[in-house]
């Protein structure tokens, strides 16, 4: 497995692309609404991404047809934006996203309500951003891989929520999806040694009931077995000597602490 260390150019041009990335997740939550459809959001994600200079990671990608991936309620990931696929009251909507800046990735993912959601709802997207932020806790220079993994799975399955297997995090750079894998779920060997310059996509994808997940006749999207709910929370972080760096961390987020959660 070759694992690359960024250097300390790569690693500023690997901020700027996360700081834009995270500027353009903000602008997205806040125009999800009763109505949209999912194309009317993909729309949006790719102006917002080319406003600031840079290029859409996923329009093209292996054939995906969309800027973002916009997964509603049971869809856990790589749901197809759709003019007729229109958002009500109620539901969740997970939104991934990536941009190319001067050459280098991020990648980056949130779950939102549209309008007023259950209770039920809002704790699973709750809960799984706090799964990452309890790897997050493992995610230094020194540890090993598969402890960001085991805090991850720990902290969600007390729960009683289905870890997704089929689907994981990655190394990211000048390639989209780079060497490691990083599994969200609970792993009997260690992994590779975490080294400082290494930059990582560490994406929780939890579901409220079953782990298994289903592929639909698309290819693409990927839903829940028993149809309960899927939430997907992801940033790109470069890992250093000490706490990682959240490079696709939302102003909001750093306003309301997150950095303090781990």
């Amino acid at each position: 497995m070759s694992v690359t260390i960024k250097s300390a150019h790569e690693i500023g041009l690997m901020r700027e692309a996360g700081r834009i990335l995270a500027k353009v997740h903000e602008n997205l939550a806040k125009e999800i609404r009763p109505g949209m459809s999912t194309l009317d959001i993909d729309k949006l994600g790719e102006e917002l991404i080319r406003s600031y200079g840079c290029t859409p990671s996923f329009k093209n990608y292996c054939g995906y047809p969309a800027s973002v991936c916009v997964s509603v309620n049971e869809e856990v990931v790589h749901g197809i934006p759709k003019a007729d696929r229109i958002l009500k009251e109620g539901d969740i909507v997970s939104l991934d996203a990536g941009l190319i800046c001067k050459g280098y990735h991020s990648d980056a993912a949130r779950t939102v309500g549209v309008g007023e959601i259950s209770e039920e709802a809002q704790l699973l997207i709750d809960r799984t951003r706090m799964s990452f932020f309890e790897g997050m806790k493992k995610a230094t220079a020194g540890n090993h891989l598969h402890d960001i993994s085991n805090n991850i799975a720990a902290y969600a399955e007390k729960f009683g929520y289905g870890v997704v297997r089929e689907l994981v995090g990655h190394g990211i750079g000048k390639q989209l999806h780079e060497e490691p894998e990083i599994p969200n779920f609970r792993k009997l060997s260690r992994g590779i040694k975490l080294r400082a310059g290494m930059t990582l996509a560490v994406e929780p994808m939890i579901n409220a009931g079953t782990h298994e997940v289903l592929w639909l006749d698309d290819d693409w999207t990927v839903i829940t077995e028993d149809l309960s709910l899927s939430a997907h929370y992801e940033n790109t972080i470069l890992i250093t000597e000490g706490k990682p760096e959240l490079l696709t961390l939302t102003e909001s987020e750093i306003a309301a602490g997150y950095m303090d959660l781990y």
